[in-house]
């Protein structure tokens, strides 16, 4: 039943998270069909980002993943993200209906992704770590997936991303209620809205937030952009003819995340929490900081420092929210994973938006170094957290020492 109920969570989340950068991945094809701002492929991302953080602050608000059925809250968000993406299909790129169908796409991925972490941990056994792990990796896979559509659908309209991930969000829709929930479920907790409030009050969680908010400002900025510097940087060195389309490129880095995720999360469970998130923050920093040196050279170059970027970039993602779970109160671990992910997506919407105006300004060899910014500060929070957690009674027992 665990087994079997996991891979239908995990089948679910990559399923419906396929809708999150589905249009990102169709934006060469719509650039052949219709000239767009800077600004306004910035916007066909932050809509989604945007439209997550007002459901996971309404979902927190009201405390939905610990008061109803997970399986119920994801299919409904799975259900009426298909909606959305099909209404994509018969608009016009650049119309203005575009942004608002992908903010209620966001809106509905609230009911997905911290969900589906809840949902997950209440299988957990002494595995949260790689538990969590796995969602992420599939979550890294269902942002991953648009990319390699539009390898297969080159020189076809750029509509086909967009329908393959709506279709993928209805088939969620339909196999996450047919998954069981485990056996650490707590009681449901009653309606009060300083419960969210609690994320901040509690210092372990505050601790692991922060870690979690600068490695959320490089991780989407990261993925919203690595594809086009990839297109640039082939462009600028093999004009017409790259040796790898920058599409299949962009799929690899970003499914290389999957990776990072489901390593992290075996590590996590045997040598901490903490320290694997900051060695992963202190590669990927790397990373952020160094790629643009490599702008526009040969392509094996620059597709190797992105894999290990995109490797490291998430290999950490999983386990703020793990930390998370167990510094939590039982009874509330869905409203504070809920609350994590809107104030972490909420960052992301200024870093995603500020980078094409760092190209602009700098160029693509400096333009990812500002992102560097994130993890340095999530290695100390995380650092301090480490420290904390070795102080008796200020955590839960169950934190104090991971899994061996």
């Amino acid at each position: 039943m665990r087994r079997t109920s996991l891979i239908l969570l995990l089948v679910s989340e990559v399923a419906a998270m396929s809708t999150w950068f589905a249009t990102n991945a169709s934006l060469a094809a719509i650039r052949a069909h219709v000239p767009l701002t800077a600004f306004h492929e910035a916007l066909l991302t932050n809509s989604v980002q945007a439209g997550f953080v007002l459901g996971t602050l309404a979902s927190a608000l009201l405390t939905l993943p610990d008061r109803f059925d997970l399986r119920r809250l994801f299919s409904a968000g799975a259900a009426i993200a298909a909606v959305a993406n099909l209404g994509i299909l018969f608009c016009e790129p650049a119309s203005p209906t575009v942004p608002l169908l992908r903010l209620v796409t966001g809106a509905c991925m609230a009911a997905v992704y911290p969900v589906g972490m809840k949902l997950a941990a209440t299988w957990a056994a002494g595995d949260l770590g790689l538990l969590i792990g796995l969602l992420v990796a599939a979550l890294t896979l269902g942002s991953a997936f648009p990319h390699l559509i539009a390898v297969a659908a080159t020189g076809l309209d750029w509509r086909w991303p967009v329908g393959v991930a709506a279709s993928g969000a209805a088939l969620a829709a339909i196999l996450i209620r047919f998954a069981r929930l485990g056996p650490n479920l707590p009681a449901p907790a009653s309606l009060r809205l300083a419960n969210a409030s609690e994320a901040w009050r509690n210092r372990g969680v505050r601790l692991a937030n922060l870690g979690y908010f600068g490695h959320m400002w490089e991780l989407y900025a990261m993925w919203a952009w690595i594809g086009a510097f990839l297109a640039a940087s082939l462009q600028a060195r093999y004009a017409d003819q790259p040796p790898i389309p920058a599409e299949l490129a962009a799929f690899l880095v970003v499914g290389a995340g999957a990776i990072g995720a489901l390593g992290g999360g075996w590590m996590a469970d045997r040598f901490g929490r903490a320290i694997v998130t900051m060695v992963a923050m202190g590669v990927s920093g790397l990373c952020a900081a160094s790629i643009g040196l490599l702008f526009g050279g040969p392509a094996w170059a620059v597709l190797m420092v992105s894999l290990v970027w995109g490797i490291s970039v998430v290999a950490d993602s999983a386990q703020f929210s793990a930390a998370v779970v167990g510094l939590s109160a039982p009874s509330l671990v869905g409203t504070m994973l809920t609350v994590q992910t809107c104030a972490g997506f909420l960052l992301t919407v200024v870093s995603i938006q500020l980078t094409p105006i760092v190209v602009g300004a700098v160029g693509w060899r400096y333009a990812f170094a500002f992102l560097a910014i994130g993890p340095i500060l999530g290695i100390i929070a995380m650092d301090r957290l480490r420290r904390v957690t070795r102080r008796p009674g200020i955590v839960p027992a169950t934190v104090q020492s991971p899994p061996r």
